[in-house]
C-alpha cells in the first residue's frame, strides 16, 4: 500500500472509471484503463444512452477533489426545479429548494467524460486503451482477459489490483458470480417499465423552444415524459412507459399513427415541440430499467467493484452518476487512512459505502412513483409548498428529503433516507389530518410553530422505528 509504484488496472473508461483513473494518477499510482468502446472524443457513441445527466453537489464534491470544478461548471445548465406539464398544456414550476443557491444541473455525459479522460491523460503514469473488451477476470491471479476489437486477438493483462468500473453489465461481477469460488450475493431487479430517448430540437436560430432552466416532467400516473436541456438549445426527452400494461405501452406503439395518437392524447404540448418524434421513436432503442445490488464488492486485496458495476440504480433521483463519483471520494478518503494493505482498504471502503448505495437505490425507486404520479397530487403539492416555505424562512433548520439527498453532500445517503422518510411521513400525516393550515396562509410565526411540530413528529417516528428494530444511519 505504501508503494505508489503499484500497477492498478481499471476496467471501463466511463464517468466513474475516468474519474478514478484521474484521482489515482494524481496520487502517483501507475494506472492502465481498458475500455471496450471507441474513444468518445473521436467517435459519436451515444446511441440511445442518456446524453445528459443531472449533476449535483455530491458529484461536484468529486470535481473539487481532482481540481476541475470550474471546467465542469462550464458544461452545466442550472435547473432550478421541476416544470410540471398537465394534459391541457398548463405548467407550474416546483422548485427543488426554498434556498436560492440550491439547484441541480443538466450536463452532457459525453462532454464530462471527455474532460475527465483529457485530465487523466495529462498524467504520465496513466494510460487509456480503447476497443479492448474485458471478457473475464481471474480474481485469484489478479489477471483480466481482453479481446482487442481492432486486431480480433485476445490477451491477458495482470496488475497488483484490478478495479472494475464497467457498469451494470460488469464482466468482473459476472466472473465473481460464475466462478462460485466464494460466497457472492447478487440481485438484479427490473421495473416493468422501460425508457426511450427522444428529443426537442432547437429553433432555427438555435434557441430553446421551452423554458431552459428546469427539468420538465409530464406526469401521467403510470408513465411519464421528462426533458433536460442541452447547451446547443435542444432538450433530451425520455419516455418512461410500461412494456405491456395500460392502453399504450412499448409493445403496442408499433406504427407512426399510434405513436402520434398517444402523444396527441397524453403530451399535446410536447408533441408541438417535436416534429421529429416519429423519427426519434423508431430510430432509438427501448432500454430496460434495473437495480443491481451485490456483495462483497471485493475479492481479498486483488479486485474491487465500483460505480454501477457494484450498485446500478434507476435514474429517478438523478444520483446514478453522482453516487459513482462519490464512490471515488469515499475510496480516496479510505486511502488517506494509510491502511496496511489493499484487502483492508477494500473492506473498510465497502463497510462504510454499501449501506449508502443501497439507500440511494431504494430512494430512486421511491422517486419513480413520486415523479410519475405524486407530483400531480394535491396533497403532495401542498407538502412541497410547505417544505419550500420552511426552507426559505428557516434555511438552517429544515431540509426536505430531496434536499438532504441532493444538496447535503456531507450527509450520507442512508442518513438522508432515514431522516427524510420520517419527515415526509410526519408532514403528510399533518396535512391529511388537517393539523396545520395551508402554507399559503401562514405567517412566519405560524410556520415556526409548524416547524417545531414537524421536528417533534419526525423524532417520534425515528424513535418508533428504532424501537421496532430498524437501524438508524
Amino acid at each position: 500500500m505504501k508503494d505508489r509504484q503499484q500497477n492498478i488496472l481499471i476496467i471501463g473508461a466511463g464517468l466513474c472509471g475516468s474519474l478514478l483513473a484521474l484521482r489515482l494518477g494524481q496520487r502517483g499510482y501507475n494506472v492502465s484503463v481498458y475500455e471496450m468502446r471507441s474513444d468518445l472524443r473521436k467517435v459519436d457513441i451515444s446511441a440511445g444512452r442518456s446524453i445528459n445527466l443531472a449533476f449535483s453537489d455530491r458529484g461536484n464534491k468529486a470535481m473539487k477533489l481532482v481540481g476541475i470544478e470550474d471546467k465542469v461548471k462550464a458544461l452545466c445548465i442550472p435547473m432550478k426545479g421541476r416544470m410540471i406539464h398537465d394534459r391541457e398544456g398548463h405548467t407550474f414550476l416546483s422548485n427543488y429548494s426554498g434556498r436560492d443557491h440550491e439547484y441541480i444541473n443538466s450536463i452532457s455525459r459525453g462532454g464530462l467524460n471527455a474532460l475527465l479522460l483529457d485530465e487523466a491523460e495529462k498524467h504520465e503514469n496513466v494510460a487509456i486503451y480503447f476497443n479492448k473488451k474485458c471478457k473475464s477476470v481471474d480474481f485469484k491471479k489478479t489477471t483480466a482477459l481482453f479481446k482487442d476489437y481492432e486486431t480480433k486477438s485476445e490477451f491477458v493483462e495482470d496488475a497488483d489490483v484490478i478495479i472494475a468500473t464497467d457498469g451494470a453489465g460488469s464482466a468482473m461481477r459476472k466472473s465473481y458470480y460464475l466462478a462460485k469460488k466464494f460466497l457472492f450475493s447478487f440481485s438484479q431487479d427490473y421495473l416493468t417499465h422501460g425508457y426511450k430517448e427522444l428529443s426537442i430540437l432547437p429553433t432555427k436560430t438555435g434557441d430553446y423552444k421551452t423554458y431552459k432552466n428546469a427539468l420538465h416532467i409530464w406526469p401521467r400516473g403510470d408513465f411519464m415524459l421528462i426533458a433536460l436541456p442541452n447547451l446547443d438549445g435542444s432538450f433530451t426527452v425520455t419516455l418512461f412507459l410500461s412494456y405491456d400494461e395500460g392502453t399504450y405501452h412499448f409493445n403496442n406503439l408499433t406504427t407512426p399513427e399510434i405513436v402520434t395518437e398517444f402523444f396527441e392524447k397524453e403530451f399535446p404540448d410536447a408533441l408541438q415541440l417535436m416534429p421529429n418524434l416519429v423519427e426519434d421513436f423508431f430510430n432509438n432503442p427501448t432500454a430496460a430499467l434495473g437495480t443491481v445490488k451485490c456483495s462483497p464488492w471485493h475479492y481479498k486485496g486483488n479486485t474491487l467493484l465500483m460505480g454501477d458495476s457494484a450498485h446500478a440504480i434507476v435514474p429517478f433521483y438523478g444520483q446514478g452518476m453522482n453516487a459513482s463519483f462519490e464512490d471515488v471520494v469515499e475510496f480516496d478518503a479510505v486511502l488517506d487512512q494509510g491502511l496496511e494493505n489493499w484487502e483492508t482498504v477494500f473492506k473498510t471502503y465497502e463497510a462504510t459505502r454499501k449501506k449508502n448505495t443501497d439507500a440511494i437505490a431504494d430512494l430512486a425507486i421511491d422517486n419513480f412513483y413520486e415523479m410519475r404520479d405524486h407530483v400531480a397530487n394535491p396533497i403532495f403539492q401542498e407538502k412541497r409548498k410547505l417544505e419550500m416555505a420552511l426552507e426559505q424562512h428557516f434555511p438552517d433548520e429544515y431540509s426536505s428529503k430531496y434536499a438532504l439527498v441532493t444538496f447535503n453532500e456531507n450527509i450520507s445517503y442512508h442518513e438522508a433516507m432515514t431522516r427524510g422518510r420520517a419527515q415526509d411521513k410526519a408532514i403528510l400525516n399533518m396535512i391529511v389530518d388537517k393539523d396545520i393550515p395551508t402554507a399559503a396562509n401562514m405567517t412566519k410565526e405560524a410556520l415556526k410553530e409548524v416547524l417545531e411540530k414537524v421536528k417533534i413528529a419526525t423524532q417520534d417516528i425515528l424513535d418508533e422505528d428504532k424501537i421496532a428494530g430498524l437501524k438508524r444511519g
